[in-house]
């Protein structure tokens, strides 16, 4: 099960990796309620109790990975609800081939759009995926006017391999050959794996 990554924080430059658990739902609910999150995502916005359902059944979901984005420079320091930028899944959605990974980011938050946020936290779940998934191939699928997105997908080594007309989407598709893999653990090499239970509790906290 997808288990596997309920105590991993992957620390990067501009972002830090955590798992989704319950403190972050009020603010991932916040942010769903914006139309153009909505659209982006294509998702339709769910009842606060919902949005708990739905990161409890994620959390026990054994085909899903998904990480919060939190802004390096705040967390830890900050609480976690307030150095929420987004979010980063994995989804190993081809019962046929377990190596075969799509892959999706948001970044929600306004302010941290167009700084390198999404691509560093796409580098660090694609290279999560590589190593402790056993991930090969990698898929986007994107909104076809969000060109942002696609751009970035590019920029990552990601072909466009198709476009659905009826759902306005382009695929874009990453096989990770040995140069490709590489290249992905020399973008990531600056990254930092860590115990999230460690440092949520830093010590000292606990022996009062």
């Amino acid at each position: 099960a997808m288990k596997i990554n309920q105590d991993t924080v992957l620390r990067g430059k501009k972002v830090t990796l955590v798992p989704y658990t319950a403190a972050h739902v009020p603010r991932y609910h916040e942010w769903m309620q914006s139309e153009e999150l909505q659209r982006l995502t294509a998702s339709e916005p769910l009842s606060l109790e919902q949005e708990h359902e739905m990161q409890r059944s994620w959390q026990d979901d054994s085909d899903k990975c998904t990480f919060i984005v939190l802004d390096s420079e705040r967390w830890p320091g900050q609480a976690e609800e307030n150095s929420m930028v987004g979010d980063v899944n994995l989804f190993l959605t081809n019962a046929k081939d377990p190596t075969v990974g799509e892959i999706e980011i948001m970044i929600a938050e306004p302010s941290c759009r167009g700084r390198g946020f999404g691509k560093e936290a796409t580098l660090l779940m694609m290279a999560y995926g590589v190593r402790k998934l056993g991930i090969t191939k990698f898929e986007a699928k994107i909104g076809q006017e969000n060109e942002a997105s696609i751009c970035m997908f590019k920029k990552l080594h990601f072909k466009e391999v198709g476009v659905n007309s009826v759902f306005q989407e382009v695929t874009l598709r990453l096989d990770v050959s040995d140069q490709e893999r590489q290249w992905l653990l020399e973008q990531t090499n600056h990254v930092e794996e860590k115990s999230y239970t460690e440092l949520k509790q830093p010590a000292g906290v606990l022996d009062t």
